[in-house]
C-alpha cells in the first residue's frame, strides 16, 4: 500500500517542500530511504519505529521503501521524522490517507514520541503560505515563530500520538496565536550620553546610522571605540514587518532554542578574532549562514580589526557590495542575505600609541606598516567613515554629558523617513545601498559642490568607488538637516571623513 505526506527541508534561509512517499508490500522485512538523505535523515528510521511502537502501534514486518523527493534535493536535518512516521501508519493502513492531504507536517521525534523543535519553523510556515495547505503541523516550541507571519494555521504538536488524534478528529488542537508586533525594542541599549568628549566619532556614529554606513574608528586603546560602537544599536530604528521576518528566518536557524516571535531588535554581531572564513561567511557541511547574514538588517561590529585573518576580511568583499553571500556545494549554490552596516575599530598601531601624547610608541616603520597592511587597501575603500578617535583628556571626561540617545535616534529616525520617502517600496532601503542610477538622481552637485570633489579626488588619491560613498555620505548628511539638495558644507562633512584614508593604508 502506498501513502504520501508532505514535509519540508531547509534550504539556504527558506525551506523546499518534500514528498514523502512509503510503499509497504511483501518480502523480507526492512526499511529503505531513498532520495538523497543525509545520515541524519537515514537515521530517523530507527527513530520512528520506536515512537510508533511507543505511541501504542503495532507495525507487522513487512518491506517498506520510503522516498523522498524530488530526488536530486539534498535532504538534511530532522524535519522529516513527523511526515515519514505518518505516512507509515497510513501505509500500513492504520491512518486514513486522506487525513494527510492538504497539510504540512514537520518535526523530529523522540523514541517515546515526543515532537521536538526543528530548525527554520518560520520558513516552514511560509512555505505552508506559498503552498496553500489548510494547516502546518510543527513542534509547540517552533509554534510561536511559525504563527508570527498569520498567513496560515499553525498547529502546534507535543507527541505524535496528539497529532494523530488531531489528524483523525478524535482531539482537534487549536492553531496557535498570531503575536502582536511590538511597537520598539524591549530593552534600553546603553546611552551615548555616557561616553565623554569624542564629537567627532559620536557625529560619525550619527551619520552611519541615518544612511546605514560603513565606519571604521581608528584610535588608542582606552579611547572609547568599542563604548562608542556599543551605542551604535541604541541609534537604529525598529525593524520593519519584511526586516523582521528575513531576520527571524536567518536567526531560526542557528539558534538553539527557538525564537518565541519574530524578532524586533536590529542584530548586533561582534565575532572574536579567531572566526574562520565559514564562521563568518557561513557554510560548512551542512550549511548555514554565518556571522555576516546574522548580522543582516543591523550591524557586524568588528573590534580590532588587523588582528582577523586575511582571508576572512577578504570575504566580507562580497556582501558588502552585493548584500548577500553566495556559498556554492557540488549540487547546490545558496543565498544567504547580507546587507549590514560594517562597524570596525583598530589601533594606530601594534602598541597601539601612535600618536597619543601620552605615551612613546616604540613600534618601528616596517612593523606599523606589516599591521596596517593586514587590512588590504580594498576593503578599507568600502568603509565609507573612517574617523579618528584621539584619547580622552581628564578636561573631556569630568565634562558634563553630551545628547541622549534618544535625542540623536530621534534625528536618525526622521532622516530614515526622508530615505524610505524617497525610495518607497524598492530594495534600495538606505543611502548606503543606492546603485548607480538612484545616485545620479538624488546625489547631483553644484558646479562648487563639483569643484570641491574634484580638488579631494586629486588630494587624496581616490577610488572612483570612494568618490560614490562621499556622495551617499553627504546625501545622509543632508537627510540629517531635513533633506534637499546636496551642498558644499555637506560634501566637505564627508570628505573629512576620508581625509583620514591615506594615513590608514600608508
Amino acid at each position: 500500500m502506498l501513502a504520501r505526506a508532505t514535509a519540508a527541508t531547509p534550504w539556504g534561509i527558506e525551506a523546499r517542500p518534500v514528498q514523502v512517499e512509503v510503499d509497504v508490500h511483501n518480502g523480507l522485512p526492512q526499511v529503505q530511504i531513498v532520495g538523497l538523505a543525509d545520515p541524519s535523515v537515514r537515521e530517523s528510521r530507527e527513530r520512528v519505529r520506536s515512537a510508533i511502537k511507543n505511541c501504542g502501534f503495532d507495525l507487522p514486518p513487512r518491506s517498506v521503501v520510503i522516498n523522498l523527493a524530488p530526488a536530486d534535493l539534498k535532504k538534511q536535518g530532522n524535519h522529516l521524522d513527523l511526515a515519514i512516521a505518518l505516512a507509515l501508519l497510513a501505509a500500513h493502513g492504520q491512518l486514513p490517507q486522506e487525513v494527510l492531504a492538504g497539510r504540512l507536517l514537520c518535526g523530529e521525534l523522540g523514541l517515546d514520541g515526543t515532537v521536538r523543535s526543528v530548525r527554520g519553523g518560520l520558513a516552514i510556515a511560509d512555505l505552508g503560505a506559498r503552498l496553500e495547505v489548510e494547516e502546518v503541523l510543527l513542534p509547540a516550541a517552533n509554534a510561536g515563530e511559525a504563527a508570527a507571519l498569520g498567513n496560515v494555521r499553525v498547529v502546534p504538536v507535543t507527541g505524535l500520538a496528539e497529532a494523530i488524534q488531531h489528524l483523525l478528529g478524535i482531539a482537534s488542537l487549536s492553531g496557535a496565536v498570531t503575536l502582536a508586533l511590538p511597537a520598539s525594542p524591549p530593552h534600553s541599549p546603553p546611552d551615548l550620553a555616557e561616553v565623554r568628549g569624542q564629537e567627532t566619532a559620536k557625529r560619525a556614529l550619527e551619520v552611519a546610522a541615518a544612511g546605514g554606513h560603513n565606519l571604521l574608528f581608528l584610535g588608542p586603546p582606552g579611547s572609547g571605540k568599542t563604548m562608542l560602537a556599543r551605542r551604535l544599536s541604541g541609534l537604529l530604528p525598529p525593524l520593519t514587518l519584511t526586516e523582521a521576518i528575513a531576520v527571524t528566518k536567518i536567526h531560526s536557524l542557528v539558534a538553539e532554542e527557538p525564537p518565541s516571535g519574530l524578532l524586533r531588535e536590529r542584530p548586533f554581531r561582534s565575532p572574536h578574532t579567531g572566526t574562520s572564513t565559514a564562521g563568518m561567511i557561513g557554510g560548512g557541511p551542512l550549511p548555514r549562514p554565518g556571522e555576516a547574514s546574522l548580522a543582516h538588517n543591523g550591524v557586524l561590529f568588528l573590534d580590532e580589526l588587523p588582528e582577523f585573518r586575511r582571508d576572512t576580511l577578504e570575504s566580507l568583499r562580497q556582501p558588502l557590495e552585493e548584500g548577500q553571500v553566495s556559498v556554492v556545494r557540488a549540487r547546490a549554490r545558496l543565498l544567504f542575505p547580507a546587507r549590514f552596516a560594517l562597524l570596525a575599530a583598530m589601533n594606530p598601531c601594534p602598541c597601539g600609541h601612535l600618536g597619543d601624547p601620552r605615551y612613546d610608541c616604540r613600534c618601528s616603520p616596517p612593523l606599523i606598516e606589516r599591521y596596517r597592511g593586514r587590512v588590504s587597501g580594498p576593503l578599507l575603500d568600502r568603509i565609507d567613515l573612517h574617523v579618528e578617535v584621539p584619547a580622552v583628556t581628564l578636561r573631556e571626561l569630568r565634562a558634563t554629558a553630551g545628547e541622549p540617545t534618544a535625542t540623536v535616534a530621534a534625528r536618525v529616525a526622521a532622516a530614515r523617513a526622508l530615505q524610505h520617502e524617497r525610495f518607497g517600496g524598492s530594495a534600495t532601503p538606505v543611502n548606503a545601498a543606492m546603485g548607480p542610477e538612484p545616485l545620479r538622481r538624488h546625489c547631483a552637485v553644484d558646479p562648487a559642490g563639483r569643484a570641491l570633489l574634484d580638488a579631494a579626488f586629486e588630494k587624496l588619491g581616490l577610488s572612483a568607488r570612494a568618490l560614490d560613498r562621499i556622495l551617499k555620505v553627504a546625501r545622509t548628511i543632508a537627510d540629517l538637516a531635513g533633506g534637499g539638495p546636496l551642498r558644499a558644507a555637506h560634501l566637505a562633512e564627508a570628505i573629512q571623513y576620508r581625509s583620514l584614508d591615506r594615513r590608514v593604508v600608508d
